[in-house]
């Protein structure tokens, strides 16, 4: 039974949650205090956190940062009732798996979380490890440096990576990332694909506004040239 831990403190959203999840036949935990939150998250065995962004004594974008800096790679969904766009980014950037923006649906919230608990079981052993200009990526540990020096990347942003060089060259739509990527199409849109491209950008690129290995083309999508 994969096991869920829920950092919220709104007790009807936190109710709602666990009733929802205990029924698809998940295991749930729940936290309503963000360090408390992020104690539980280091110290037991968790395949996923659904991490609310406002709580108290400790928020969840400091949790999520944190976790990374731990070493701790459990795919991490975000909540926020906020709908400002940097704070959707911020949260990519510092090792977000993927977020959606109260109100939302159940439905929707479950099949993201399918998605990514799916991710996460897949065995990809086709490529393990990749370099390219300053940037040795592998795939087996989900490590990252740029100069030597170590880069932290979400499961998705290395699962982007590892779509890019697999199809190293070629135009690659937004859609065809949704499909490919998420694992399905109903939910996310094409705005969460250039949230992360640009998180990447900023991870991986000298410059991110000028771009030379993860490449906007107009109309088309985006490439990946190495």
């Amino acid at each position: 039974m994969k096991q869920i831990l829920i950092i919220e403190d709104d007790p009807a959203i936190l109710r709602g949650l666990i009733i929802s999840l205990e029924a698809e036949n998940y295991g749930v935990q729940s936290q309503s205090d963000g360090e408390k939150g992020y104690q539980f998250a280091k110290t037991n065995n968790i395949d996923l956190i659904i991490l609310d962004i406002m709580l108290p004594s400790k928020n969840g974008l400091d949790i999520c940062r944190d976790l990374r800096k731990d070493g701790i790679s459990i795919p991490i969904l975000m909540l926020t009732s906020k709908k400002d766009e940097i704070d959707k980014v911020l949260g990519l950037e510092i090792g977000a798996d993927d977020y959606v923006t109260k109100p939302f649906s159940i439905r929707e919230l479950l099949a993201r979380i399918k998605a990514i608990l799916r991710r996460k079981s897949e065995i990809t052993n086709e490529l393990s490890e990749y370099t390219f200009d300053n940037i040795h990526l592998d795939f087996v540990k989900h490590e990252a440096e740029k100069h030597g020096n170590k880069i932290k990347l979400s499961e998705m942003e290395f699962n982007i990576l590892k779509f890019f060089i697999q199809h190293e060259g070629e135009v690659i739509s937004r859609d065809k990332f949704l499909d490919n990527v998420w694992g399905y199409d109903s939910f996310p849109t094409t705005r969460t694909v250039d949230n992360y491209i640009l998180s990447l950008r900023k991870k991986i690129e000298d410059d991110f506004s000028n771009p030379k290995h993860l490449l906007t083309i107009h109309k088309g999508g985006y490439k990946f040239v190495k």
